[in-house]
């Protein structure tokens, strides 16, 4: 595709706001070459980041696994995701809508080295882009998925840019006819391609621990806090691969898809084949919170 081909969606790279048509990095950024960078997603609604705290609590978390100096303070990222949430508002006519702010960071410029170059500065990209809600038809009907072992590195809790194991999952998910991919390490359940996932068991809610097999998602502490307000019991716990094939339900979370009904795996129904009552409670407590914030 050639520049001129892309959306103008307005960005941001190393101090200067731009387009994407226009901006430019090195061949030698060493996310280019490493894929030596992490990055984060930011859903916007209305105009107003949804747990922007978090996120950066997490770019933080990921930084410092990388150990890469986070080159902002969190009221400059603050100011930066305003910025372009405004520029992308002006150039829809002066609504800003529902939004995707990507963020990434790598750990900069330098001759192609394994080992961490000195006195070089991070590189700094984010965007602003249109989301692309779920489709009502997913909505009513649920998703299909299929399974697969994890095959990613042992470092999932960093939001890392070397994602190829992930592309990799998702192509599969896709070629099956199939929304995504949910991955298992060592028969235990671990997360989806690019979602975490939850299994629903006799009212109960419950996903994978906190821990380096599974990128923490926003949603982690948002489903706990939906379930409380829900009165659902709510646990963290290793989920074998025949209890997620037995669930009543199953859902999927991530910063587009919200909170979603799973309702066929491998081919095979989960539940009775329908979005049950615990996914109803807990979508609804979602619109709840995109409101409140």
């Amino acid at each position: 595709m050639s520049t001129t081909a892309l959306p103008d969606l307005p960005c941001y790279l190393n101090g200067e706001f731009s387009s994407v048509r226009d901006a430019k990095v090195s061949v030698l950024d060493r996310g280019f070459i490493f894929g030596d960078g992490i990055y984060e997603v930011v859903p916007v609604y209305a105009g107003r980041p949804f747990r922007l705290a978090e996120h950066l609590a997490r770019l933080g978390r990921s930084l410092g696994a990388l150990r890469i100096a986070n080159p902002m303070a969190d009221g400059e990222w603050r100011a930066l995701v305003d910025r372009l949430i405004a520029e992308s508002a002006a150039r829809a006519g002066g609504t800003a809508g529902d939004l995707l702010i990507y963020i990434q960071v790598t750990r900069g410029v330098a001759v192609r080295d394994h080992l961490f170059p000195k006195d070089v500065q991070p590189t700094v990209f984010a965007m602003a882009s249109r989301m692309n809600p779920v489709s009502p038809a997913d909505r009513a009907q649920g998703v299909a998925c299929i399974t697969a072992e994890d095959f990613r590195w042992k470092m999932a809790h960093v939001k890392s840019i070397s994602l190829a194991g992930s592309v990799l999952a998702r192509q599969m998910g896709a070629d099956a006819g199939a929304m995504e991919t949910l991955m298992f390490r060592d028969g235990f359940l671990s997360e989806g391609a690019a979602v975490n996932a939850w299994v629903v068991k006799d009212g109960k809610v419950a996903g994978s621990p906190r821990d380096n097999l599974v990128l923490e998602g926003i949603r982690y502490g948002l489903m706990e806090e939906l379930c409380r307000e829900q009165g659902i019991p709510f646990a963290l716990r290793r989920i074998p691969q025949a209890e997620v094939l037995a669930a009543d339900e199953v859902l999927i979370s991530s910063a587009t898809k919200e909170i979603l009904a799973v309702t066929r795996i491998d081919g095979q129904p989960v539940g009775n084949g329908r979005p049950g009552p615990i996914y109803e409670k807990l979508y609804a407590g979602y619109q709840r919170a995109k409101s409140a914030a």
